[in-house]
């Protein structure tokens, strides 16, 4: 039976308010039976647990402080990863990492949160879903700091090269997140993907943003996954099926569902 897994669903954004069991309901239709809900920071985390207490068994929490979100106030945001992340069961420490295309103010704060959180995530064994936007050798500077610790998780909306993948595969236990960019006309993405393999991928949507043709532009969700597989079906000329087993596989074993 074809089973899909949203590795990577904002789904406690305002954009859902109105309509979410609906969106749930079309997701189990076209059979994405769980996602992962990656968190921003404090001011979203609340609405992300009562988002997925709703639906228990399909949707799981992530705890973490996204690199757009550090600031002035990065060390008290820090500290509240720490809090709830001890107070409540979380799949995965994430969206964390390092952004410096809306700005490069706070770039060495956001080194210091994404080694911290990586460090709380090896402590309790969980994987990280790592943002990454031009900032790839900063990325990669804590990354190597951090080998020694065996550190698991997604690169998620991955579009670099086939190089920067290689890169990524020697500083840790990583799988890639591919959404609906693969999709997109003019995205290089597409032939990378061929040399990367399904063994290394797991699929995501990154719902309410980057909606996969024919929908790009509009507002993203769950259901839009078995586009996202079909392209990698065509791509890598294996049946949807297959595409659905291997990177369902693959998100079980790295987040343990």
């Amino acid at each position: 039976m074809t089973q899909f897994i949203d590795t990577h669903s904002h789904l406690y954004d305002n954009d859902f308010i109105s309509d979410l069991p609906e969106v749930i309901e079309r997701a189990k239709e076209s059979k994405v039976l769980r996602c992962i809900l990656p968190a921003v920071d404090k001011s979203c985390q609340q609405s992300l647990l009562d988002t997925a207490s709703g639906f228990q068994g399909t949707l799981f929490p992530a705890a973490g402080l996204h690199p757009t979100s550090v600031g002035e106030n990065w060390e008290e945001e820090l500290e509240f990863v720490y809090e709830t992340a001890a107070a409540h069961k979380y799949i995965a420490i994430g969206e964390i990492g390092m952004d410096g295309y809306w700005s490069k103010d706070f770039l060495s704060q956001q080194a210091i949160v994404f080694e911290k959180q990586i460090e709380l995530a090896v402590r309790l064994n969980l994987p990280v879903i790592i943002h990454s936007r031009e900032a790839t050798e900063e990325i990669f500077k804590v990354l190597e700091k951090c080998r020694h610790l065996n550190v698991k998780g997604v690169f998620h909306a991955f579009s670099g090269s086939y190089e920067t993948f290689c890169r990524i595969q020697k500083t840790g236990n990583f799988l890639v997140g591919i959404g609906g960019v693969v999709t997109f006309k003019k995205a290089s993405l597409a032939e990378t993907v061929k040399k990367i393999g399904l063994e290394n991928i797991v699929l995501e949507t990154d719902a309410p943003w980057l909606a996969p043709a024919p929908f790009r532009g509009k507002r993203n969700e769950p259901s839009y996954i078995g586009i996202i597989a079909k392209k990698l079906s065509e791509l890598l000329e294996k049946d949807i099926e297959e595409v659905a087993e291997i990177t369902t596989g693959n998100a079980q074993r790295m987040f343990n569902l």
